[in-house]
Parts: structure tokens; sequence; C-alpha cells
């Protein structure tokens, strides 16, 4: 039983150290004069220097002497950009931001099998709808801190009731602040937001290894889920930050980004929750469940202490 634990929890721990190279490839493009643009980009370090991809333009624009800029004869709009790997792309999607010199956004998110995007001349209330959506839910699942805190909470609230209310206090309050910091609201320094959100992991780690069930974490977990859940909304409206929002559709992209967060959420929860149950069933009879939560405690605890010290070196 203690080398399947082991074995189990070694897994989870490549595969989350491993989930966090799987981040799309992300071009930015900003237009600093009339028909004037200025790139960059950001490639997962996962990816090989002799296979880095980069951006092809359409044949009306020219790189100037400065590499990183170019100029076209005319606006983007209308125009097909094109993203090109030397070898193949592998099964990466990628992220593209335009920013006009208007203070307008257009932003795509390719899938891996996709190379080109058509720019818009006005992002469309249904293209928005579908593409923010889809960047939701790909966040919370690619978002281990997140669901790692997640399943914790399901594990700790237990029966279905407990389950529902804990999870729409988290719910309720990462809503409140990741539209909050999308609007500019309210701001606080991204590197102490994600480092927070791993000592939020260390916090339950410990609750699950303490087994205090008169503690108030034991007794309402839905007030603990949603303090922290509104440290987690910062760490949501950081990637929003990113990918920017469309200024012509800016209340629909950050509802449905909202959602896409929401549904990706519920998915991950249905799952644990039956997971947990199905686990907790089977090892009851064998007077095993103590144990799978010790194993669940340590091994999410040394993940989120990892998370921890490796994000408070941002500060150094």
């Amino acid at each position: 039983m203690r080398r399947c634990m082991a074995a189990l929890l070694l897994l989870v721990c490549c595969i989350s150290v491993q989930a966090h190279e799987s981040r799309p490839f992300y071009i930015e493009i900003r237009e600093t004069s009339a028909n004037t643009y200025h790139y960059s980009s950001k490639v997962p370090a996962s990816v090989p220097h002799y296979n880095k991809p980069s951006l092809a333009l359409p044949a009306s624009c020219k790189t100037t002497a400065a590499m990183s800029a170019f100029r076209c004869d005319s606006t983007l709009a209308g125009q097909t950009l094109r993203v090109h790997f030397p070898l193949m792309n592998p099964s990466l999607s990628t992220l593209i931001r335009l920013e006009y010199n208007n203070g307008q956004v257009l932003s795509a998110r390719l899938g891996p099998k996709q190379s080109q995007w058509q720019v818009p001349e006005r992002e469309s209330f249904s293209a928005v709808a579908v593409q923010y959506t889809g960047l939701g839910i790909e966040h919370i699942l690619l978002g281990y801190d997140h669901l790692l805190f997640l399943a914790c909470l399901v594990f700790i609230a237990g029966g279905l009731r407990n389950i529902v209310i804990t999870v729409t206090g988290f719910t309720l309050a990462h809503s409140i602040t990741l539209a909050a910091a999308a609007l500019q609201w309210v701001y606080l320094p991204v590197a102490a937001v994600e480092a927070v959100i791993a000592l939020s992991i260390v916090f339950l780690a410990r609750e699950l290894l303490i087994n205090n069930r008169a503690s108030l974490t034991w007794r309402k977990p839905v007030w603990v889920a949603a303090s922290f859940g509104l440290l987690h909304g910062f760490g949501f409206a950081s990637v929003l930050k990113d990918i920017g929002l469309p200024q012509t559709e800016l209340p629909t992209a950050l509802l449905f980004f909202n959602l896409g967060v929401e549904i990706g959420q519920l998915m991950f929860v249905i799952v644990a929750a039956l997971i947990f149950a199905i686990l907790a069933k089977g090892l009851k009879g064998v007077g095993l469940e103590r144990k799978l939560q010790l194993g669940c405690g340590y091994g999410v605890g040394i993940l989120a202490c990892f998370w921890l010290y490796q994000r408070l070196g941002a500060f150094i």
C-alpha cells in the first residue's frame, strides 16, 4: 500500500511540474504609429531552440531596421497572420494579442492544428464569447495550483451539500476579484498573489494532516474557500491581463472568461468528488481512509511548498 501511494504521489508531482511547461506560445503585436507595429513573443521553455516558432507576416508587411518591428502598406484588419514552426507544432496552442494605437485590443486563440488568424475588422459578440469561454476552461484545467486547492476543499467538505456550498463560496469570491482586477479597479502584484496562492494550498494540506475536525476549516470550509478565493481571483485576472480584453466587447470577454473558468472548475470538482468518494468507500472497510488523507496531505503539501519557495524567489 505504501509503495502504491508513493508511486501515485510521484506521478502526480511529475505531471504537475510538466504541466507548467504546457503553456501556449504567446504573441503580442502593438501598433506604435499608423500601420507600424512592434512584435514580441514568449516561447514555452519546453520548446527546443531549433524548433522555436515565429510569426509569418502578410505580404504587404515588411520588417524594419529593428527586427522586432514591422510596417504594413495598410491596416492589419482583414489580413492573415501565420505561425510557423521550423519542424512541427508539438501540440502547442497560440495566443495572439493585437493592440492598436487607438486602444482597441483584439485577441485570438489558435489550437495546435491551427496556424493562421485572419485579423477581424471588429470582434463580434459570438466570436468573443466562444473564444474567451475556451480560454477560461483551458486556464483552469492547466492551473494545477488552483485545481489542487479545489481538490483539498472537496476532500475537507466531504458531503455533497457541503461541497456545493464550499465551491459556491470560492466561485463568488474569485469572480469578484477577477472582475475588479480585470477592470483595473484594484491591483495587487502578480508575484505576491502567486506566492499566497501557493501558501493557501500549504494551509489546506496542513489541515488534512492535523485533522482537527473542530477547527473552522473543517466546520465551515466555505469561509476558508471564500477568503482564499479572493486571492485566486487575482491569479485569474493576471492571465486576462496577458491575453488582453477587447475594448469593443469588454463585458462579453470578461463574463465568458469567468464562465469558462466555472465550467472547467465544475468538471474538475465532479471528477474529484467521485474519485474521493470511491476511494473513501473502498478504503474505509480496510481501515486505510486516514492513510489516504495523510498521503494526500503530504503529497499536496510538498508540491505546494516547492511552488511557494519557487515563487518567493521572484521577490529576490
